[in-house]
């Protein structure tokens, strides 16, 4: 094969690419992913994703997924009341389908069972910062204690720092948070484009409502551990999913 065939046949091989808004980031430039066990994973200890599903190269945040796939992320800020967040385990594992927990450090500590628990039903793991404070209003330093705090939390519980960061208390990150991120280990924050508002405790058909008129191929949704309005919809929200066309998916599945 000539130079210039392997050359032109690289490049078409290299893949491009919380709670109260913020405005969008710019573009930046998009960074691999390491292969094998997640970022910050020691070696020989369990993963939170599947090697085989971790994306190979992404920007330093992403909102959605490839608009030609049928198919949504469905993603949890984890922490809440070991009652309820039973129940909504509960209720994907009645309906097979996995989702992607972005975990409080707090919590994971307080809670390393269901931690476990959600990693053995087969959900995957992720960074939500130490303690859910604004993390748009802080320091550098005090931005990547938050998310190295939550780190170390998450590898103590599972043997891995996740594949995946989301900024607390900001629907999207700054430049500030994702350098910091990506100091701590994770190069891409995972933002969303689907608002259930299950945080406001609205009711079932509520967040239901709220999920369906925005969802479309490629979402990524936002819900709540915690929230027992999340636990009743989960069945009529994953029905209108399905009807819809749409697989509900991890993020990392997502971007596969």
């Amino acid at each position: 094969m000539h130079r210039r065939t392997l050359l032109i046949a690289a490049g078409a091989a290299a893949l491009g690419g919380c709670d109260a808004p913020a405005p969008s980031p710019g573009a930046s430039t998009p960074r691999p992913a390491g292969t094998g066990s997640q970022p910050g994973s020691r070696p020989g200890s369990p993963s939170a994703t599947p090697a085989s599903t971790v994306p190979r190269a992404l920007p330093a945040e992403v909102d959605s997924g490839p608009r030609d796939v049928p198919a949504v992320a469905l993603t949890f800020h984890g922490q809440g009341e070991p009652g309820v967040v039973g129940g909504l385990l509960d209720a994907l594992a009645a309906e097979r389908v996995h989702v992607t927990v972005l975990a409080v450090g707090v919590w994971l500590r307080q809670q390393p069972a269901l931690a476990r628990r959600v990693l053995d039903d087969g959900h995957e793991l992720g960074n939500h910062t130490l303690n859910h404070a604004d993390i748009a209003g802080m320091s550098e330093a005090e931005a990547y204690a938050e998310i190295d705090g939550c780190a170390t939390a998450l590898r103590d519980v599972s043997g891995s720092i996740g594949r995946w960061f989301r900024p607390s208390q900001t629907q999207h990150s700054t430049a500030r948070i994702r350098a910091q991120a990506a100091r701590a280990g994770y190069p891409t924050c995972l933002s969303y484009d689907t608002d259930s508002l299950d945080f406001t405790d609205p009711g079932a058909d509520a967040v239901v409502r709220n999920t369906l008129r925005g969802v479309r191929n490629g979402s990524i949704v936002s819900l709540h551990f915690g929230h027992a309005s999340t636990v009743a919809a989960m069945p009529k929200l994953l029905a209108g999913l399905r009807e819809r066309g749409l697989r509900p998916v991890t993020a990392s599945e997502l971007f596969a």
